[in-house]
C-alpha cells in the first residue's frame, strides 16, 4: 500500500459550534475552510486546512450516528487519522490479503471512495483510506 500523505485527522465532538470556539483560535481561523453535512454519515463536519492536512471537528447528526456511539464508548477527542491513496478499492483488496479487516467497503465522498480499517487491528485507531484529489487545495 502506498500512502500519499496523512489526509485528515478527525476529532469528535458533542458541540461542533462550541469545539469550533476552542478550536479556531489555535489554527489561526474565524471559520473553517470546508463545512458540509454527510447525510448518509450522520455527520456534521467543519475541516480547516493545516500544512495541507484537513483537520476535522466533527458532531453527529443523529443519536445513533458512529459520531455519538464513540463520543459514548471513549468521550471526545480523536477519532480517526486518514491516509490518502492513490486507489481507495485497490487499497482495500490489498489491505485484505495482507490480513487487515475492514468495517464494510468503499463509500462514496464527493468524487472519490473511502474506507476504514477495523481499530482492533491499528492499535485502537480507526484508520481511513481515501483517493480524493482535494482541487480545494489547489485555489
Amino acid at each position: 500500500m502506498k500512502t500519499n500523505k496523512i489526509d485528515h485527522i478527525c476529532i469528535a465532538v458533542k458541540d461542533l459550534e462550541q469545539a469550533r470556539k476552542v478550536w479556531e483560535p489555535i489554527l489561526g481561523k474565524s471559520g473553517p475552510d470546508d463545512a458540509y453535512i454527510d447525510e448518509p454519515e450522520k455527520i456534521n463536519v467543519a475541516r480547516y486546512w493545516v500544512g495541507g492536512v484537513g483537520f476535522e471537528l466533527m458532531e453527529s447528526t443523529t443519536p445513533d450516528g458512529d459520531v455519538a456511539k464513540f463520543i459514548e464508548k471513549r468521550g471526545e477527542g480523536v477519532m480517526l487519522i486518514s491516509f490518502n491513496v492513490d486507489n481507495t478499492r485497490e487499497t482495500i483488496k490489498e489491505l485484505e490479503e495482507k490480513n487487515y479487516p475492514m468495517i464494510g467497503g468503499a463509500r462514496p465522498f464527493r468524487d472519490c471512495e473511502f474506507a476504514f480499517v477495523h481499530p482492533k487491528k491499528m492499535n485502537g485507531v480507526l484508520l481511513e483510506v481515501i483517493d480524493y484529489k482535494w482541487k480545494e487545495l489547489e485555489e
